[in-house]
């Protein structure tokens, strides 16, 4: 018994490693290429934040963020531990960007790692041979990433939690004001107040049409650029113009090419798959994610599609170029077979992580369709075709250009046939000028005018900004990361900041008055060159080149004088009153439609003598078996969480937590409900029948 004891005390742990990542999905593929000695686990995000219910950043001490283990991570946190302690060795391998960074050194500190030991690993794309190579070379975890990330968040908390509660005090409650949202804000607001400050001007459009598609358009008078202000001009124009005969005065040929696109990066393919696919930006990063982490490939297994998401650069390593090389020399032909260099328009530190590319070539999308979803197919597909459309030959034009003359005005026309496809072979552009045929010419030629065209036109406004287009001007102008791109948009529309018009961009009545009061009294936060170089600023806190901390107290300086001046000038801004049909049962005033924590109430327009609320009632239409009156949607009163219950509560005591149908359950004759979500299913609300309707 003593010697089994001995024994026990010292057993020695059992020769694994525990390797964490963040997701469950990822850690499931991962676990089948690594084997029984390692054990693989998810942390499933952030396990350390600031909390949400102060600021938790101490001014006083050098900013000091006052970090505390999520809450509802508790038993994930336990697990990694107790798994920790029943290895031999604990590898951290979160994603490869500065949050994974922070998550790796956050999950060290949990641990009691040293994060100068060599624990972290990383992995820019999820297959086989990448993963094993990986945790074959660990490294220690990367001080200026994490200072980055913390950085990033002490400032973006700094200034939410201290100029929001500002706007709850003089707008109304529940804004928010973001460092980067705010800025972006601004660029929607200033967008909208061009529009409408915007004058049409008249111009005329002028050309001559010679037949068979053959137009040539007005481009100059007396060797000066054509410009017709208005109809007087135009008809001076058209009379001098019948009086002359056209003559070729020039024909020059030529040839051009066009090189393909660069390989995806996060906001290049943000764009794209909103212009292409119709995919708003948050969207586009959730598919990309799943392609990321891996997907059951039938007859294959399941394996990661592309490289990391979340990425700066237009580089493509080595090994990609050949295999791509050779895939293209195999399927196309040799002479599609390109040779392109593309360089990045940001600077080299951006440049840590691959552009977005398929970790296997060979796997054509409509090989693999049948195991995606239609919108992992969709967006699989523009990533495939843009990567392999990068290493294919330029596109070949014969070009010709053609100045026709009838006195002193001339006119010109330009036409273009391919030659060579090229990487338009399987990357499709619409570009009209491509494919314009003009018929052979010669100089001198007279030319028979069939007819003259006269167009009345006017100059028009800016465009509204659409997902794309913002994505791009944050891009340009340096406002947030290009991962943080989808979330911004997201807020500015469910703040109401932002409402989405078909698929433009417009700003709201509250947008303004939000930007109104900061650009006034924080004019840095708003200010898109302020918020460039406080991202450069951030960026040389990665480098190693500023102290994080002497960054946020620069900041804060002028932050903190502007707040207090804010709280003092600033005039609450009363929001329009929307009368409801209902009279206060208290005492006879209107009811008026008020917007709170969980969506719209009832309030009575006697406040303060009066307060009575009450919820706005939702009829779903469906009777309750009980009792026969109405069911309608409610939400709970201290989570707002939407449920459904019978409207004669108390004395009638029906809830439903889903939407009631209307229909009958064929199996058990209980109520038929739909589950929250896009694509709900309809199932029996007996939760002992296990009755669903197919999804057609």
């Amino acid at each position: 018994m003593a010697a089994s004891k001995r024994t026990s005390k010292t057993a020695k742990k059992p020769n694994r490693t525990l390797l964490v990542v963040e997701s469950p999905s990822k850690a499931k593929i991962i676990s089948k290429y690594l084997g029984t000695k390692y054990k693989v686990i998810a942390s499933v995000g952030h396990v350390r934040d600031l909390p949400k219910s102060r600021l938790g950043v101490d001014v006083e001490n050098n900013f000091e963020p006052e970090y505390i283990n999520i809450r509802g991570k508790g038993d994930t946190i336990k697990e990694i531990k107790k798994e920790a302690a029943a290895s031999s060795k604990v590898l951290l391998a979160t994603d490869p960007d500065r949050e994974g960074e922070a998550i790796s050194w956050h999950l060290a500190h949990i641990l009691g790692i040293d994060p100068s030991e060599k624990c972290r690993v990383m992995f820019n794309e999820i297959n086989k041979q990448t993963v094993q190579e990986a945790i074959k070379e660990p490294r220690a975890i990367d001080s200026g990433l994490v200072d980055a990330q913390q950085a990033r968040r002490v400032l973006d908390r700094l200034v939410g939690y201290q100029i929001s509660p500002l706007l709850w005090k003089k707008v109304s409650w529940g804004l928010s004001a973001g460092r980067v949202q705010s800025a972006a804000l601004k660029l929607i607001c200033d967008r909208e107040r061009e529009i409408l400050d915007f004058i049409p001007e008249e111009y005329w459009r002028i050309a001559a049409d010679f037949g068979d598609g053959f137009i040539a358009e007005l481009n100059k008078i007396s060797g000066k650029k054509a410009v017709v202000k208005n109809k007087e001009e135009a008809d001076a124009i058209e009379s001098e113009l019948g009086t002359g005969e056209y003559a070729v005065s020039s024909v020059k040929e030529g040839k051009r090419q066009t090189k393909p696109y660069a390989p995806f990066t996060t906001s290049s393919l943000q764009q794209d798959a909103s212009i292409k696919l119709g995919f708003q930006t948050s969207k586009t990063m959730q598919i990309a994610q799943q392609l990321y982490e891996g997907v059951n490939l039938k007859g294959i297994g399941a394996r990661g599609l592309v490289t990391y998401i979340r990425t700066d650069s237009v580089r493509v390593s080595s090994q990609a170029v050949a295999a791509a090389a050779s895939f293209i020399k195999d399927k196309y032909g040799e002479f599609y077979v390109g040779n392109n260099y593309f360089t990045n328009k940001n600077k080299a530190m951006q440049d840590a992580h691959e552009a977005i590319r398929p970790s296997d070539v060979t796997l054509e999308p409509d090989m693999i369709k049948e195991s995606l979803t239609a919108d992992q197919y969709k967006l699989y597909d523009l990533i495939w075709k843009r990567f392999v459309a990068s290493r294919m030959a330029a596109a070949k034009f014969d070009t010709v250009q053609v100045l026709i003359k009838n006195g002193k005005y001339e006119f010109k026309a330009n036409g273009s046939r391919m030659t060579f496809d090229g990487w338009r072979k399987i990357y499709k552009t619409s570009n009209p000028e491509d494919e314009v045929n003009i018929p052979k010419l010669s100089e001198g030629e007279i030319l028979d005018l069939k007819k003259l065209i006269k167009e009345q036109k006017f100059t028009q406004p800016p465009a509204r900004y659409t997902e794309a287009s913002l994505v791009k001007e944050m891009e340009e102008k340096n406002i947030g990361r290009p991962s943080t791109y989808a979330s911004i948009i997201s807020v500015l529309v469910n703040r109401k900041y932002v409402k989405r018009v078909k698929k433009s961009l417009e700003p709201t009545k509250l947008g303004f008055d939000v930007i109104g009061i900061l650009q006034v009294y924080f004019s840095d936060i708003v200010d898109v060159k302020f918020t460039g170089e406080m991202e450069d600023n951030l960026d040389s806190v990665e480098l190693g080149e500023k102290d994080w901390k002497k960054v946020i107290s620069d900041f804060y300086k002028g932050f903190s004088e502007e707040l207090k001046v804010a709280d003092r000038e600033v005039e609450r801004i009363e929001k329009e009153v929307v009368l409801s049909d209902e009279v206060c049962e208290i005492c006879g005033k209107p009811m008026a439609i008020k917007e709170g924590r969980f969506g719209r109430f009832l309030a009575c327009t006697g406040y303060p003598e009066c307060k009575n609320t009450k919820p706005i009632v939702k009829s779903t239409g469906v009777k309750c078996p009980k009792c026969g009156k109405d069911i309608i949607e409610k939400r709970g009163r201290k989570t707002g969480k939407v449920f459904y219950g019978c409207s004669g509560y108390p004395e009638c005591d029906l809830v439903l937590w889903d939407m009631p149908t209307g229909g009958i359950c064929p199996d058990c004759g209980s109520m038929l409900v739909k589950t929250k979500g896009k694509n709900g299913t309809v199932k029996c609300s007996n939760p002992e029948c296990k009755y669903k309707e197919k999804k057609k």
